[in-house]
């Protein structure tokens, strides 16, 4: 156990909650690190719009629930889902069940395939808005780290143009962190050091 001992002695950012071993592994694992796979890029999309008003716990806490439920983010298998597919997930407690949030899984995968057309993929499409390189701020405390930036407001905007739902300014800034489009681990954090 001492390794896992260890694990609690390496700084961290600010929001990570220790005593949460999802919530650590998701800081350790994923948060900030440039993502290029597509159907991540979907299940981080997804996820970020299910989360709307809860907090990312009780996401990570359902994201299995989630993968089984929407065909492990396949985006071409969610796209396809009719009415009673949706009204089905209405009744899965594995996932949040919110109409709204739903229907939109399912608008935003079709929308997700015309831009992978577009632009040859989504990943592409989302690393345009950067160049390509990832954004490395340099915030020393958490009250520094906004919650949405002009940049995040293009992309929503962009996003919202092309039919999705639930990527208002503020989730899609939480998506870019989480996709490492920007890399907002706090100078202290460990993974600052990482490359």
């Amino acid at each position: 156990m001492a390794g896992h001992d260890h694990a609690h002695d390496l700084p961290r950012c600010g929001w990570v909650d220790l005593k949460n071993p999802l919530y650590v592994a998701y800081h350790d694992e994923e948060w900030g690190v440039p993502l290029h796979d597509e159907r991540k890029h979907f299940e981080m999309l997804v996820l970020e719009g299910a989360q709307a008003g809860l907090s990312w716990a009780t996401i990570l806490k359902r994201r299995e629930g989630y993968r089984q439920a929407f065909d492990n983010f396949e985006p071409e298998k969610v796209a396809a889902y009719d009415e009673s597919k949706i009204e089905a997930l209405l009744q899965n407690p594995a996932i949040i069940r919110n109409r709204l949030k739903v229907r939109s899984a399912v608008k935003n995968a079709r929308v997700f395939l015309e831009i992978q057309r577009e632009f040859g993929s989504f990943d592409n499409y989302i690393w345009g808005f950067v160049n390509h390189v990832p954004v490395v701020n340099c915030f020393q405390h958490l009250e520094e780290i906004p919650a949405q930036t002009p940049l995040s407001v293009d992309i929503s905007k962009d996003l919202k143009k092309r039919g999705m739902t639930f990527v208002g300014p503020t989730i899609m800034y939480a998506h870019m962190q989480a996709i490492g489009l920007v890399n907002d681990h706090q100078t202290h954090c460990f993974k600052r050091q990482m490359p």
